[in-house]
C-alpha cells in the first residue's frame, strides 16, 4: 500500500506536473500536487476497507487539512531528531488497536521550494486558494512531514494466525509421517525378526525336528541374537545326537 502511494506520487511529479499547468481559469490545480494525488487515490480503498487510512501529515502544510495532529507531530519530530527510513508501531484507537507504518517526507527536490519558500515566489493561484500564512519557509533536506499508513491490527493478527495454523498443520503432517515411518522400520527391523527368533525358540524348546534356520542379515543386535541362537540350536542338536548314540 505504501509502495502504491509512492508510485502515485512519483507518477504525478514526473508525468502529470510537466504537462499540466498549476493554474487553470485563475484557479489552482491541486491534482498537480503529489501528496494530493496519493491521498485522493487512496480514498476508494479507505471507503472499501474500514480502518485503513493514508495521510501525509505536515507540521506546516499549505492545505490545513494536512496539518499534523499532536501524535502525528510527535512522529515527524521523531524523524527530525533521529532520521530513519521508517517506523512501525501500534496505537490504541476508539475502534481498537491499529498498526502504523510511517516514513518521513523530506524536501529533496528544488522544485518543491518554488511553491514553499516564500509567498512571493509561490504561484498566485495557490496563495489565493490557501492563503499566505501556511506552507512556507521550507528548506532543502528538511523533514517537513510524514507518510502515515494505518491498518487495523485484526489484519496482521489474522495473517499471523493463518501462518501459525499452516505451520502447525505442516508440523503435524511431518510428525505423522515420521511416526508412520518409524513404526514401519520398527516392525521390519525389530519386531518381525524378534518374532521369528521367538518362534524358533518355542519350537526348539518343544523338541520339534527340522526347525527353520533364520539368521537376520546385518550387524545389529538382532542379527547377533539370531546368530547366537542358531549356534546354540546346533550345539543342542549335536548334544542330542551324542545322547542318542
Amino acid at each position: 500500500m505504501m509502495t502504491g502511494a509512492n508510485a502515485i506520487r512519483a507518477y504525478t511529479s514526473q508525468e502529470i506536473v510537466p504537462v499540466t499547468p498549476a493554474e487553470k481559469d485563475g484557479k489552482f490545480v491541486p491534482q498537480t500536487v503529489p501528496a494530493y494525488a496519493a491521498q485522493r487515490n487512496f480514498q476508494p480503498i479507505q471507503a472499501a476497507f474500514a480502518g485503513y487510512s493514508y495521510r501525509e501529515a505536515a507540521l506546516n502544510p499549505t492545505n490545513l487539512a494536512n496539518r499534523a495532529q499532536d501524535w502525528e507531530a510527535d512522529i515527524i519530530n521523531g524523524f527530525r531528531s533521529e532520521p530513519v527510513p521508517e517506523r512501525v508501531f501500534e496505537r490504541d484507537t476508539p475502534n481498537g488497536p491499529v498498526l502504523y507504518l510511517t516514513r518521513p517526507i523530506t524536501v529533496r527536490d528544488e522544485a518543491c521550494l518554488t511553491c514553499h519558500t516564500t509567498p512571493a515566489e509561490a504561484p498566485a493561484a495557490m496563495t489565493r486558494a490557501y492563503g499566505v500564512a501556511n506552507g512556507f519557509g521550507w528548506k532543502m533536506n528538511e523533514t517537513i512531514g510524514a507518510q502515515i499508513l494505518s491498518v487495523p491490527m485484526a489484519v496482521p493478527l489474522r495473517l499471523a494466525q493463518t501462518a501459525f495454523q499452516t505451520f502447525l498443520m505442516v508440523v503435524i503432517a511431518v510428525l505423522a509421517v515420521i511416526v508412520i515411518v518409524l513404526n514401519v522400520l520398527l516392525h521390519y527391523l525389530v519386531i518381525r525378526p524378534v518374532a521369528r527368533v521367538s518362534r524358533m525358540a518355542d519350537a526348539v524348546s518343544l523338541g520339534e525336528p527340522d526347525v527353520e534356520v533364520y539368521v537376520k542379515p546385518g550387524k545389529d543386535e538382532i542379527s547377533s541374537l539370531s546368530i547366537s541362537f542358531n549356534r546354540m540350536r546346533e550345539s543342542l542338536d549335536k548334544a542330542m545326537e551324542m545322547l542318542r548314540g
